[in-house]
Protein backbone atom coordinates (compact mmCIF):
# COMPACT_ATOMS: atom_id res chain seq x y z
CA UNK A 1 0.00 0.00 0.00
CA UNK A 2 2.83 2.43 0.79
CA UNK A 3 5.32 0.87 -1.57
CA UNK A 4 6.78 2.53 -4.63
CA UNK A 5 9.57 1.34 -6.83
CA UNK A 6 12.34 3.60 -8.04
CA UNK A 7 11.22 2.95 -11.61
CA UNK A 8 7.59 4.01 -10.93
CA UNK A 9 8.80 7.05 -8.97
CA UNK A 10 10.99 8.17 -11.87
CA UNK A 11 8.15 7.54 -14.35
CA UNK A 12 5.63 9.57 -12.32
CA UNK A 13 8.09 12.43 -11.77
CA UNK A 14 9.15 12.55 -15.42
CA UNK A 15 5.74 12.06 -17.01
CA UNK A 16 4.10 14.36 -14.47
CA UNK A 17 6.55 17.16 -15.18
CA UNK A 18 6.26 16.77 -18.96
CA UNK A 19 2.46 16.47 -18.85
CA UNK A 20 2.24 19.59 -16.69
CA UNK A 21 4.47 21.53 -19.07
CA UNK A 22 2.44 20.25 -22.04
CA UNK A 23 -0.82 21.27 -20.38
CA UNK A 24 0.50 24.75 -19.59
CA UNK A 25 1.62 25.19 -23.22
CA UNK A 26 -1.79 24.06 -24.53
CA UNK A 27 -3.61 26.35 -22.10
CA UNK A 28 -1.46 29.31 -23.13
CA UNK A 29 -2.19 28.57 -26.79
CA UNK A 30 -5.93 28.26 -26.13
CA UNK A 31 -6.04 31.56 -24.21
CA UNK A 32 -7.90 32.53 -21.05
CA UNK A 33 -11.34 31.20 -21.93
CA UNK A 34 -10.40 27.53 -21.53
CA UNK A 35 -10.32 27.77 -17.74
CA UNK A 36 -12.71 30.65 -17.22
CA UNK A 37 -15.56 28.48 -15.89
CA UNK A 38 -18.20 30.72 -17.44
CA UNK A 39 -20.61 27.88 -18.07
CA UNK A 40 -21.07 24.16 -17.61
CA UNK A 41 -18.89 23.28 -20.61
CA UNK A 42 -15.99 25.28 -19.21
CA UNK A 43 -16.41 23.46 -15.91
CA UNK A 44 -16.50 20.06 -17.63
CA UNK A 45 -13.28 20.87 -19.49
CA UNK A 46 -11.58 21.88 -16.25
CA UNK A 47 -12.59 18.63 -14.53
CA UNK A 48 -11.57 16.62 -17.59
CA UNK A 49 -8.10 18.20 -17.54
CA UNK A 50 -7.65 16.95 -13.98
CA UNK A 51 -8.88 13.50 -14.88
CA UNK A 52 -6.55 13.21 -17.87
CA UNK A 53 -3.61 14.46 -15.83
CA UNK A 54 -4.24 11.91 -13.10
CA UNK A 55 -4.57 9.13 -15.68
CA UNK A 56 -1.27 10.11 -17.29
CA UNK A 57 0.44 10.15 -13.90
CA UNK A 58 -0.96 7.00 -12.35
CA UNK A 59 -1.75 4.65 -15.23
CA UNK A 60 1.45 3.22 -16.68
CA UNK A 61 -0.58 1.90 -19.63
CA UNK A 62 -1.28 5.48 -20.77
CA UNK A 63 1.61 7.12 -22.57
CA UNK A 64 2.57 10.76 -22.23
CA UNK A 65 1.76 11.28 -25.91
CA UNK A 66 -1.73 9.80 -25.45
CA UNK A 67 -2.32 12.14 -22.53
CA UNK A 68 -1.09 15.19 -24.43
CA UNK A 69 -3.35 14.20 -27.32
CA UNK A 70 -6.29 14.01 -24.89
CA UNK A 71 -5.41 17.50 -23.57
CA UNK A 72 -5.23 18.83 -27.12
CA UNK A 73 -8.59 17.25 -27.96
CA UNK A 74 -10.22 18.87 -24.92
CA UNK A 75 -8.77 22.25 -25.84
CA UNK A 76 -10.01 21.79 -29.41
CA UNK A 77 -13.53 20.92 -28.22
CA UNK A 78 -13.51 23.96 -25.95
CA UNK A 79 -12.37 26.16 -28.84
CA UNK A 80 -15.10 24.81 -31.14
CA UNK A 81 -17.82 25.32 -28.52
CA UNK A 82 -16.74 28.89 -27.75
CA UNK A 83 -16.17 29.68 -31.45
CA UNK A 84 -19.71 28.58 -32.31
CA UNK A 85 -21.31 30.21 -29.28
CA UNK A 86 -19.73 33.59 -30.07
CA UNK A 87 -20.85 33.43 -33.70
CA UNK A 88 -24.31 31.89 -33.34
CA UNK A 89 -26.93 33.23 -30.94
CA UNK A 90 -29.02 30.07 -31.37
CA UNK A 91 -26.05 27.81 -30.53
CA UNK A 92 -25.16 30.02 -27.58
CA UNK A 93 -28.70 29.79 -26.23
CA UNK A 94 -28.63 26.00 -26.58
CA UNK A 95 -25.47 25.53 -24.53
CA UNK A 96 -25.55 28.38 -22.03
CA UNK A 97 -27.89 29.02 -19.16
CA UNK A 98 -29.52 32.41 -18.70
CA UNK A 99 -29.08 34.53 -15.60
CA UNK A 100 -32.10 34.16 -13.33
CA UNK A 101 -33.70 36.83 -11.16
CA UNK A 102 -34.21 35.48 -7.63
CA UNK A 103 -35.03 38.67 -5.72
CA UNK A 104 -36.18 42.12 -6.77
CA UNK A 105 -37.22 45.17 -4.77
CA UNK A 106 -38.12 43.30 -1.59
CA UNK A 107 -39.68 40.25 -3.22
CA UNK A 108 -38.15 36.77 -3.24
CA UNK A 109 -39.10 34.73 -6.30
CA UNK A 110 -39.61 31.43 -4.52
CA UNK A 111 -40.46 29.41 -7.63
CA UNK A 112 -37.23 30.52 -9.32
CA UNK A 113 -35.30 29.88 -6.09
CA UNK A 114 -36.72 26.37 -5.90
CA UNK A 115 -36.01 25.67 -9.58
CA UNK A 116 -32.42 26.90 -9.24
CA UNK A 117 -31.99 25.25 -5.80
CA UNK A 118 -30.94 28.45 -4.03
CA UNK A 119 -32.00 29.20 -0.47
CA UNK A 120 -32.81 32.53 1.09
CA UNK A 121 -29.93 32.01 3.52
CA UNK A 122 -27.46 31.66 0.61
CA UNK A 123 -28.70 34.90 -0.87
CA UNK A 124 -28.48 36.70 2.47
CA UNK A 125 -24.92 35.42 2.85
CA UNK A 126 -24.04 36.91 -0.55
CA UNK A 127 -25.62 40.21 0.48
CA UNK A 128 -23.51 40.28 3.65
CA UNK A 129 -20.36 39.46 1.68
CA UNK A 130 -21.00 42.61 -0.34
CA UNK A 131 -21.05 44.61 2.90
CA UNK A 132 -24.77 45.32 2.64
CA UNK A 133 -26.67 45.41 5.92
CA UNK A 134 -30.31 45.26 4.81
CA UNK A 135 -32.31 43.98 1.88
CA UNK A 136 -33.75 47.48 1.47
CA UNK A 137 -30.38 48.44 -0.03
CA UNK A 138 -30.69 45.66 -2.64
CA UNK A 139 -32.44 46.21 -5.94
CA UNK A 140 -32.03 42.62 -7.14
CA UNK A 141 -30.22 39.32 -6.67
CA UNK A 142 -29.37 37.38 -9.82
CA UNK A 143 -28.09 33.82 -10.19
CA UNK A 144 -25.51 34.18 -12.95
CA UNK A 145 -24.67 31.63 -15.64
CA UNK A 146 -21.55 30.58 -13.74
CA UNK A 147 -23.51 29.82 -10.56
CA UNK A 148 -22.53 32.94 -8.63
CA UNK A 149 -24.99 35.34 -7.05
CA UNK A 150 -24.79 38.96 -8.16
CA UNK A 151 -26.10 41.61 -5.81
CA UNK A 152 -27.36 44.77 -7.48
CA UNK A 153 -27.70 47.76 -5.22
CA UNK A 154 -30.56 50.22 -5.49
CA UNK A 155 -28.13 52.83 -6.79
CA UNK A 156 -27.12 50.66 -9.75
CA UNK A 157 -28.34 51.35 -13.27
CA UNK A 158 -30.29 48.88 -15.39
CA UNK A 159 -28.07 45.80 -15.23
CA UNK A 160 -31.08 43.51 -15.44
CA UNK A 161 -31.83 43.85 -19.15
CA UNK A 162 -30.70 40.30 -20.06
CA UNK A 163 -31.96 38.53 -16.95
CA UNK A 164 -34.76 35.97 -17.16
CA UNK A 165 -37.75 37.21 -15.20
CA UNK A 166 -39.62 34.60 -13.14
CA UNK A 167 -43.30 33.95 -13.60
CA UNK A 168 -44.79 34.40 -10.13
Amino acid sequence: MFEITLQSFIRIATVGTLAYIGLIILLRISRKRTLSQLNMFDFVITVAFGSVLSTILLNSNTSLLEGLLAFALLVLFQFIITFLSVRSKLFSQMIKAEPTLLFQEGQFYRTAMKTERVTEDEMLQSVRKQGIGTLEEVKAIVLETDGTLSIIKNTAGDALSNVKRPEN
